[in-house]
């Protein structure tokens, strides 16, 4: 139920109604007028449940109430959800031992902190022909995260980059 089309009190004008009261009872089918009485001597809104049964649902209830507490529920729901970031690193072709250490050193410590982390390695001119030497490189450093990381994918070619996204190991407790 939305605020901008939920049927409220007045706007019901149905010849007869399946009507629920505010405690959840059946009150059974009576017409629409006179269940918004029944809702006015309660201090109560009738709201339209279900237009599309035969006949038309109608529940007796705050409805200002019911909509504070259904954002609040959303609210509370967005609160628990987890954000994933997801670290980028590039790499090259021709990239030295130690400055791939060095990346993946960083990368183990975007890992332990719960990060995701993104390999790219970028093809130039001719090593877009035969990208092979940019897998191999992503094949390296998958090696050396085997401990600490699990990778989901395979490397894809994407344009002229080579990626990869590893995620961090799930150390199960005992």
């Amino acid at each position: 139920m939305s605020k901008e089309t939920t049927l409220l009190n007045e706007s019901i004008n149905f010849d007869e109604v399946r009507c629920i009261g505010s405690n959840g009872e059946q009150l059974g089918i009576i017409s629409s007028k006179e269940a918004q009485k029944i809702a006015d001597d309660d201090g109560l809104d009738l709201v339209l449940i279900s237009a599309d049964a035969k006949p038309p649902v109608c529940k007796i209830m705050d409805y200002k109430k019911f909509c504070y507490q259904r954002d609040k529920k959303i609210k509370e729901a967005r609160k628990k959800q987890k954000q994933i970031e997801i670290k980028e690193i590039k790499l090259s072709t021709q990239i030295a031992q130690n400055d791939i250490n060095y990346k993946v050193k960083h990368a183990k410590e975007f890992l332990q902190s719960g990060k995701h982390v993104k390999f790219k390695v970028f093809l130039k001119g001719r090593e877009m022909a035969d990208p092979k030497q940019g897998f191999n490189v992503i094949y390296r450093v998958i090696e050396m995260l085997q401990e600490d990381a699990n990778t989901e994918d395979k490397p894809v070619l994407e344009g002229r980059y080579v990626n990869i996204t590893v995620t961090p190991k799930v150390i199960k407790k005992a």
